[in-house]
Parts: C-alpha cells; structure tokens; sequence
C-alpha cells in the first residue's frame, strides 16, 4: 500500500469534470444562486444560471434543458447543477422527460466539488 493511501477517484470523467467548469463560471459569473451545464447527444453544451425575476422562476437546469430543446436537440448524456443547498429531486422530472431514463445529474457546491450524483 502507498504511503498516502489508494489514489482517490474522481466523482465525474473528463468530459463531465467540463461540465462543471461550465456551471462553476456560469454561476460566479451571474452571481445566481444555481449554475448548471448540460451535454446532448451531439456533445454540444449548455450552460446557464437560475432565472429568478418577479415575473418568471427558472432553474438553472430548467434552463439548460429549455435552451437544449430550443437548438433542436434530441436528448441530454449528462447534467450538472452547483448550489448552496440540496439536490431537489423535482429537477430530475424535466430532465427525464427530455432524454428519457438513466442520464446522470451531478450535483455539487459553488466550488465545483461534486457531492452525489442522481439519475432520471
């Protein structure tokens, strides 16, 4: 056994870990109180921040999803929401009827640190 211990695993693969940086820029950037980032089937991506006006509530993975239909496409591989708080399981409902069952949902803190990841 190495002195330090086995190394230690990442939560999310390359392509998700860009996922986070997407959501972890998106969110400092806007000051919101969500940042999310999204990857579709064609590997294109989607990164936005919670719509929070008098007038109009969104998610920032609501967001993600809306601006994923909106350019044509046809599902999701993966999802990343970063906040303060809890994963809220009603996010995944959206998600789920967009790209179906089994895309994964990592969630984290502002920092960009995944702490679980869900799936729809």
């Amino acid at each position: 056994m190495a002195p330090y211990g086995p190394p230690r695993l990442p939560l999310v693969d390359a392509e998700d870990e860009k996922l986070v940086t997407l959501a972890r820029a998106t969110r400092a950037r806007t000051g919101a109180a969500e940042g999310a980032a999204l990857r579709d089937l064609d590997g294109r991506t989607y990164a936005a921040a919670t719509v929070d006006l008098p007038s109009l509530q969104v998610s920032a993975l609501g967001v993600c999803i809306a601006m994923a239909v909106a350019s044509g496409a046809r599902g999701a591989e993966a999802a990343v929401v970063l906040n303060d708080g809890p994963f809220l399981e009603a996010e995944l409902d959206p998600l789920r009827e967009f790209a179906g069952a089994g895309v994964p949902v990592h969630h984290g803190g502002p920092n960009g640190t995944i702490g679980d990841t869900h799936s729809t």
